[in-house]
């Protein structure tokens, strides 16, 4: 139904509420749920989220799982999404309820002090997670893809490096460096498939073909970038 506005609303996501099939009121926030038509009017948003959105969501339902696998010493050494915030509220919650609980019971073998360790981080990021999506929610809309491309390539090659990785035997030699190649891997495949969206599944799925792509060439181009071997050739003067 078309509504008459006399006075607009100068933002581009603040609107006025319909009352018994009449505008009232002032500019202002639409509640949650709804969200400002053309018209400048609060309305209920009943259309279901795209691909992109729901990818949006898992990004953002990831970013603390990953931040724990990080605490946990895995690695050695435009719209307003509020039920992020809601989501992030419930995970607070339940860990401070339950992961003492299942870390006392599944983890004895550790310290007191590294067994909470990853309790007391999670006090620290979940925080920081809520400032920034409240802040910078739209900017991470937009580039959440290349966020998770870009980290997921960073942390493998330093975990790569750290755990001196430099052959395919080195690499299958335990099955963490597997797990955690793995887990680097669908982090890859998240990010090509919310960057290309899967428009087209013919030519975007060959994308996927190019997961293992930063693994293989670390592992190929290692021993050339080995720094005892740079000093080596540094000092014979080659």
């Amino acid at each position: 139904m078309a509504v008459a506005v006399s006075s607009t609303c100068p933002g581009l996501y603040c609107g006025r509420m319909m009352v018994n099939g009449s505008v009232e009121g002032e500019c202002g926030v639409c509640p949650r749920g709804e969200r400002a038509n053309m018209q400048k009017v609060c309305e209920r948003c009943i259309e279901s989220p795209e691909i992109y959105d729901w990818l949006y969501l898992g990004f953002m339902a990831m970013l603390p799982l990953v931040l724990h696998w990080f605490f946990i010493e895995w690695y050695s050494g435009k719209k307003s999404y509020t039920i992020v915030l809601i989501y992030y509220a419930f995970c607070l919650i339940l860990m401070m309820m339950l992961r003492p609980l299942l870390v006392k019971k599944m983890a004895c073998g550790l310290g007191k002090s590294d067994r909470f360790k990853s309790i007391y981080a999670a006090l620290y990021f979940f925080p920081i997670l809520t400032v920034l999506q409240a802040i910078g929610g739209g900017l991470l809309y937009y580039a959440f893809p290349y966020i998770i491309l870009v980290l997921s390539l960073v942390t493998l090659a330093v975990y790569m490096s750290a755990s001196e990785i430099q052959s395919f035997k080195n690499l299958v030699a335990k099955k963490k460096r597997l797990i955690v190649l793995f887990s680097h891997w669908l982090l890859h495949a998240y990010g090509i498939i919310s960057i290309s969206r899967l428009d087209k599944l013919e030519q975007d799925l060959p994308l996927l073909a190019l997961v293992p792509g930063p693994a293989l060439f670390y592992i190929v181009t290692a021993k050339f970038t080995e720094p005892s071997r740079i000093l080596l050739e540094a000092g014979n003067g080659h």
